[in-house]
C-alpha cells in the first residue's frame, strides 16, 4: 500500500515543534528508565529488568493513533507506549521494579508482576466497568511470549460485534464499534503458534486490529535466521495481503528509527483498521536492542563487533535527534536542556520510589527491634536473641521477608516461656502476617457481593407429568433463554453454528439469533479461548466452546497464565467473566476421555471448573456463571446428550450452586464421592451394595474448584466414619486433590475407622472400545470390590473376603 504523506492535522510550525520536541522528550525518559532500571537490578535492589530500550521511537507514533476506548495488548516492552499516553510515570516504572504493593503507587499490579508488564483499570471500587470508552485502556500482560496475541483476536472482535450486533447496551464499552485492538510482539516470537493462530483468524473475521513486530533481528541471543523463514515476517505474510477480490490484512513496512514514516504508517494503520474493520500488520524493522534481552546477560557476548557498531549508529533515539537537527527543528542546546532534565527526572523519581518503597519496612522494622530486644532482656536464651536483633540492625534496606524471618526465628528461642514481651512478639507477627499476605494472596477470586459462590441455588421445578427429553433439549432450550434475556451472550465453537454443536445442544439457535451471536468457529482452540478472554474484557457475555475436553489443552496456555490469572494479577483492576464449555468423560478411547482433570484443578486456579451429572445441572451452572461476573469452566458429561430427562419448568432461572456438593443417596456406611458420568455407575453399584447389607452415602462434588465450601462431606464422614473417592481420573490426580480437601483441609481424619482410599483409572489413557473402557477406567466390578474390602477390613464377620 502507498502509504499518504498526510499528518495528523494542519497544525502551525510552533504546534509541531512542540509535538516533536515532547516525543523526544518521552523518548529519552523512557530510555533513562531502561538504564537505571538495569542498574537497580545489578545492585540488587530489583530482581530482573526488561526493558523497552531501542523500541521508544515506533511506540510514540503508536500513541500518537491510539484513541479514547482502544486496547492494547502487548508485551513488555511498551513502556515508552504507555509514557506517552500519560498512562505511566518514572516513579511508577520504578515501583514496578521493586515491587511496591501499593496499587495507588504500582497500579499496574501493585507488585505482583514484574517491571514491564503493563495495564489499565477498567473496574471501579464496586467491581462495576469504569467508561472504557473515555479512556486508553491497556490489557493486563503477561510474560509467555505470543499469548497476548489471542486475546488480541477478542478484542479487536468485541468492536464488531458491537457494531453489527443489535440490542446491545454499548455504554462504557463502544462507540458504534469504532474502537481499534493495537498488539505488539517481537520478532522471534512471531515463530510462535499463538502469532500464526491469530493472524489467520484475524484474517477470517475482519477486524480491527492493529499488530506492531518490532523487529531488532533476535529473539535472546538467538539471531533471525534460525526463526523465521527469510528472516522477514512481512515477507512470508504476503499471502494474506487484501486484494480486490479477496479479503485479508494490509500489511505495511517502516523503519524502525524513521520518525515521519512512523507517524505516516501508524495513521493509516489506524484508519483502515478503524473505519473499515481490516486488520492491519506493520512489520518495524532495523530496531535495536541496546541493553540487550533483560539483565540476565549482555548482549556482547552473542552479537558481532559489525552488528553492535550498526546497532550504535542505527539506535533510534539517536537517529531521531539527528533529524530533528537536520531539519532545524529546535537546536543542539535545547536538546542538551530536555536530555539534562529528563535524566533529572528519572533519578528523582527512583529515589523517590525507592524510599516510599522502604519507609514503611524501615517503621516496621524499628518497632520489631524494640520487640526483640525486650523479649530478649527476659530470656535465657538472650545471647541468641541478641544475634538475631544485631543481625536485623545491620539490615539496612529491609524486606518484608526479612522482617519476617528473623520474628519468627526468634520464636524458637522462646519455646517454653511465658512472658509479656514474648506476647507481644507473637501479636506482631500474627498481625504482620495477616496484614502482609493479602498483598500477595487476594482476589484470586472476586471478593464482591456477587461472586459466583454467593449465588444462590434455585433448584429446578417441573410439571406435575413433566415430559422426558433427551439431555441436550434442556441444554438447548436453556441456552435459548440466556441468549433472549442477554443481548450480550454470544457462544462460538467448532461447529456451533450451523448444525447447532456436534450433540445438538444449540440446535436451530444460529437462525434465532443470528451468525455473530452462534458462531462456528475455525479448528483452532487457543484463538478460541482468546476471543473469548478479549471479549469478556470488554463488557460481552462470551461462551467459547471447545469441542472436547482433551482439545482444551491447545488452549491450556491461555487458561492458565491469561484467563484464571487476570483477576489476581490486576488486583481485581480487570476481569474477563468468560465461560468455557466443553464435554468430556467416559467416552471410550484415549481421547475425548476426560483424564486431564489433575492438570486442570492445579493450573487453572483463579477460574471455577465444574462438572455436572446431567444436563439439568449444567443448565443451572450456565446460569449461574451469567449472574456472576468470573470466569468457569463446565464440563459437560459427553454421554449424557442422548439419556432422558425430566424437563423444567424454570429453564434459564435454574440455578446449580457453586462449590456446593448434592447428597444424592444417604446411606450409613461409607462415604462415597465422585462426579460427573461416573456418579451413575456408582449410584448402579450402591444399589447392588444394599443386597448384600452395605449402606452407601454418594455424595456428587458437582464442583471441583472451589470443592465444598460448606464442608457437608465432612458431616458425612462424621455419620459413616469411612471415605473412598472415585475418579476416571490418573492416579495421584483429582482423587488425591479431594482426599486432601476432605481429609486435611475439613479435618475428616479424625472421624475415620478405616483408611480413606480412592479408585481411579488407571495410569495410561484408556483404551478404545467398550473392553478398553473397561480394564482403563473404574467399573462397576471396581467398586463393588473395593468398597466391600474396605467393609471386610472393618467387619470380617459380616463381611467374609470376596476374592
Amino acid at each position: 500500500m502507498k502509504i499518504d504523506s498526510k499528518t495528523s492535522n494542519d497544525i502551525s510550525f510552533e504546534d509541531f515543534k512542540n509535538q516533536i520536541l515532547h516525543d523526544y522528550q518521552i523518548a529519552v525518559l523512557s530510555r533513562e528508565c531502561s538504564i537505571l532500571g538495569r542498574r537497580e537490578v545489578l545492585t540488587g535492589k530489583a530482581k530482573f529488568g526488561i526493558f523497552g530500550d531501542g523500541k521508544e521511537l515506533p511506540q510514540l507514533a503508536m500513541a500518537r493513533s491510539f484513541k479514547d476506548g482502544d486496547f492494547r495488548s502487548g508485551y513488555y516492552r511498551d513502556q515508552t507506549f504507555m509514557m506517552a499516553l500519560d498512562l505511566l510515570s518514572p516513579k511508577e516504572f520504578f515501583h514496578g521494579l521493586y515491587a511496591t504493593t501499593d496499587i495507588e503507587k504500582e497500579p499496574m499490579s501493585a507488585g505482583r508482576q514484574m517491571g514491564g508488564h503493563f495495564s489499565t483499570h477498567s473496574l471501579n471500587a464496586d467491581g462495576t466497568w469504569k467508561d472504557l470508552t473515555a479512556q486508553k485502556n491497556s490489557s493486563a500482560d503477561i510474560s509467555p511470549t505470543a499469548a497476548q496475541m489471542p486475546r488480541l483476536l477478542g478484542l479487536a472482535q468485541a468492536s464488531k460485534i458491537y457494531r453489527n450486533v443489535a440490542g446491545i447496551d454499548t455504554t462504557n464499552f463502544s462507540k458504534e464499534g469504532n474502537e481499534v485492538a493495537w498488539g505488539t510482539i517481537g520478532n522471534a516470537s512471531t515463530s510462535e503458534g499463538h502469532f500464526f493462530e491469530t493472524i489467520n483468524a484475524a484474517g477470517v473475521l475482519q477486524v480491527p486490529m492493529v499488530i506492531s513486530v518490532w523487529d531488532d533481528k533476535y529473539g535472546i541471543s538467538v539471531p533471525a535466521k534460525h526463526q523465521t523463514t527469510k528472516e522477514n515476517i512481512s515477507e512470508i505474510l504476503k499471502g494474506f495481503q487484501r486484494d480486490e477480490n479477496n479479503k485479508g490484512y494490509e500489511i505495511l513496512k517502516v523503519n524502525g528509527w524513521d520518525y515521519t514514516a512512523l507517524i505516516h504508517a501508524y495513521e493509516n494503520a489506524s484508519d483502515i483498521a478503524r473505519e473499515e474493520h481490516v486488520p492491519v500488520l506493520i512489520h518495524v524493522k532495523e530496531l535495536t536492542q541496546p541493553q540487550g534481552h533483560s539483565t540476565s546477560g549482555s548482549h556482547e557476548r552473542y552479537k558481532s563487533e559489525e552488528r553492535l557498531a550498526w546497532e550504535a549508529e542505527n539506535d533510534c533515539n539517536k537517529r531521531f535527534r539527528e533529524w530533528i537537527l537536520e531539519n532545524n527543528i529546535t537546536t543542539e542546546d535545547e536538546l542538551l536542556a530536555i536530555e539534562k532534565s529528563a535524566k533529572k527526572e528519572v533519578r528523582n523519581a527512583k529515589k523517590e520510589a525507592w524510599s516510599e518503597f522502604l519507609a514503611p519496612h524501615k517503621k516496621a522494622k524499628k518497632t520489631l527491634v524494640a520487640l526483640l530486644e525486650n523479649a530478649a532482656q527476659s530470656s535465657p536464651n538472650k545471647t541468641f536473641i541478641s544475634k538475631i536483633v544485631n543481625d536485623l540492625i545491620a539490615i539496612e534496606e529491609p524486606s518484608k521477608k526479612d522482617l519476617t524471618s528473623k520474628a519468627r526465628k526468634t520464636l524458637r528461642y522462646l519455646i517454653g516461656e511465658n512472658s509479656a514481651s514474648k506476647t507481644e512478639l507473637l501479636q506482631w507477627i500474627e498481625k504482620f502476617i495477616d496484614d502482609m499476605q493479602p498483598h500477595y494472596s487476594s482476589h484470586l477470586h472476586s471478593e464482591l457481593s456477587n461472586k459466583a459462590t454467593s449465588i444462590e441455588e434455585i433448584k429446578a421445578t417441573y410439571d406435575s407429568q413433566p415430559e422426558k427429553v433427551d439431555g441436550r433439549v434442556i441444554l438447548r432450550d436453556n441456552f435459548d433463554k440466556l441468549f433472549e434475556a442477554h443481548p450480550e451472550a454470544l457462544i462460538f465453537g467448532e461447529d456451533s453454528g450451523a448444525i447447532g454443536d456436534v450433540n445438538q445442544g444449540l440446535e436451530g439457535l444460529q437462525k434465532k439469533y443470528g451468525e455473530l451471536r452462534i458462531a462456528d468457529a475455525g479448528i483452532r482452540e487457543a484463538t478460541i479461548i482468546g476471543q473469548g478472554i478479549g471479549l469478556a474484557m470488554r463488557g460481552l457475555r462470551p461462551i467459547a466452546e471447545i469441542q472436547y475436553l482433551d482439545y482444551l489443552l491447545y488452549g491450556l496456555q491461555l487458561l492458565s497464565d491469561d484467563l484464571s490469572t487476570l483477576h489476581y494479577r490486576t488486583v481485581g483492576k480487570q476481569k474477563a467473566p468468560l465461560i468455557v464449555r466443553t464435554r468430556g468423560h467416559r467416552l471410550e478411547g484415549i481421547w475425548h476421555s476426560g483424564s486431564q482433570m489433575g492438570a486442570l484443578i492445579h493450573l487453572l486456579r483463579g477460574m471455577y471448573i465444574l462438572v455436572p451429572r446431567d444436563m439439568t445441572k449444567a443448565a443451572g451452572f450456565y446460569n449461574t456463571l451469567m449472574k456472576s461476573d468470573e470466569p468457569g469452566l463446565i464440563i459437560e458429561s459427553l454421554n449424557g446428550y442422548r439419556l432422558k430427562e425430566a424437563i423444567p419448568n424454570n429453564l434459564g432461572e435454574l440455578c446449580t450452586p457453586i462449590g456446593v456438593v448434592e447428597t444424592v443417596k444417604e446411606g450409613s456406611d461409607i462415604t462415597v464421592v465422585t462426579y460427573g458420568s461416573t456418579l451413575r455407575i456408582v449410584l448402579q453399584v450402591a444399589q447392588e451394595l444394599k443386597e448384600v447389607g452395605i449402606d452407601v452415602e454418594v455424595i456428587d462434588a458437582q464442583s471441583l474448584l472451589p470443592f465444598d465450601i460448606q464442608h457437608d462431606t465432612l458431616k458425612s464422614v462424621q455419620k459413616t466414619n469411612r471415605l473412598l473417592v472415585i475418579d476416571e481420573d490418573v492416579p495421584g490426580g483429582c482423587s488425591a486433590y479431594l482426599i486432601q480437601e476432605i481429609v486435611e483441609k475439613q479435618g475428616a481424619y479424625q472421624f475415620l475407622d478405616s483408611a480413606p482410599q480412592t479408585i481411579t483409572a488407571k495410569a495410561h489413557r484408556p483404551a478404545y472400545a467398550t473392553d478398553g473402557d473397561y480394564f482403563s477406567k473404574p467399573n462397576a466390578e471396581d467398586i463393588f470390590e473395593k468398597i466391600y474390602s474396605i467393609m471386610h477390613e472393618a467387619n470380617p464377620a459380616d463381611f467374609p473376603k470376596l476374592r
